[in-house]
């Protein structure tokens, strides 16, 4: 039985929800944090870069453990109702995605005595990570903040379903025009439609089975997809552009300028190529020994990440890093999204004996 009420990380959960910080309107949100850490932390452990906060001692000889939360969301849906526990459910945009961990983050520093855990507790609460990797509210942080690339583990709080999810996928987005030549829709021989010179490649990619990729014995699946279309500019006539955009998910192992390749292999010179947004894939860190401790502690099940999250933006500073929430990630960016009040408990209670193990 956990020894935190459910009704509490629920209630909490609950004011993170009512409180809207759609991507690039955190202020509000980070304002309340910033308040209710001054209750938390001492002296010189609130650090606060934009509408990111760092909390916690960052020159502790001990081993730093970094629990890991954005604070925004994706837009709100038209028809999604107001923020409010339903049975056994707390229901508000981001209840899931994630604002479930960060309650349960900020349930862990009010409970703990951090000073006698064996690790070092750290908390990195952070926005803009629903947007573009160049616009991510980490960066910042790595760039005022060098001590964040010495942490011995950082925990992302994504939804999981209370599975540790290691590595992730990288992604790559690219735009692929198709050039042709207008005309009048009655007479097409005329000119020459963009449209239909996509057709060709737009078949292959309708065939193109996922791709298994293995690593440390976890599998990732690769896969391309077309997620945008646009062209045309007239019913009655012929199309002279067509602009695709394609979504490259690749494994662990493999590097943004190997995926890049792999795109202008599959297109040749049947469109032009521009590559507009690059997330590296996650390191999977099995090999980790607090990963281990986890695992030890706890039983959780491990899976592949099959996503991309900021687990690589660590990786690639040589910080080791996992998923690890008590979302579900079926409701990720759902309307009416909702989190089980179960898996608040849940997380709440296998960080707490995770933190508390000594090796």
């Amino acid at each position: 039985m956990s020894l935190l009420a459910p009704a509490s990380l629920a209630e909490r959960t609950l004011q993170l929800c009512a409180l809207p910080s759609v991507i690039g309107d955190e202020r509000a949100i980070c304002d309340a944090l910033e308040a209710w850490a001054k209750l938390h932390f001492g002296p010189g452990e609130l650090h606060r870069i934009g509408h990111s906060l760092v909390l916690g001692k960052l020159d502790d000889p001990r081993p730093t453990i970094a629990l890991v939360g954005h604070i925004d969301t994706v837009p709100a849906h038209p028809h999604d109702l107001s923020p409010r526990i339903d049975g056994e459910r707390v229901f508000g945009l981001g209840a899931s995605d994630m604002k479930g961990g960060v309650a349960v983050m900020m349930a862990l520093a009010e409970t703990l005595d951090r000073t006698s855990l064996p690790v070092n507790l750290a908390l990195v609460l952070y926005e803009r990570e629903e947007g573009p990797y160049a616009e991510n509210g980490l960066e910042p942080l790595f760039a005022a903040l060098p001590q964040l690339g010495k942490f011995a583990l950082a925990i992302c709080m994504e939804p999981t379903d209370g599975q540790l999810q290691v590595g992730c996928v990288g992604s790559l987005h690219a735009t692929l025009v198709f050039h042709g030549k207008s005309a009048h829709s009655a007479r097409p021989w005329q000119g020459e439609n963009a449209v239909h010179k996509a057709g060709e490649l737009l078949a292959e990619l309708h065939s193109r089975q996922r791709v298994p990729v293995e690593r440390d014995g976890l599998l990732f699946y690769e896969v391309m997809n077309i997620t945008r279309a646009e062209g045309g500019r007239a019913r009655n006539v012929i199309p002279e552009r067509f602009e695709l955009n394609l979504n490259v998910r690749f494994a662990p192992g493999k590097s943004i300028e190997q995926a890049q390749a792999e795109v202008r292999t599959l297109v040749r010179e049947r469109a032009d190529v521009s590559f507009t947004d690059l997330s590296p894939s996650g390191r999977v860190c099995l090999d980790n020994p607090h990963v281990q401790r986890f695992l030890r502690s706890n039983g959780a099940p491990v899976t592949a990440k099959q996503a991309w999250t900021d687990v690589a933006r660590f990786g690639v500073r040589g910080v080791d890093a996992v998923n690890y929430g008590p979302g579900e990630t079926s409701q990720a960016h759902q309307a009416n999204e909702s989190a089980p009040i179960a898996a608040l408990t849940h997380a709440f209670d296998h960080l707490k004996k995770f933190l508390e193990t000594r090796p």
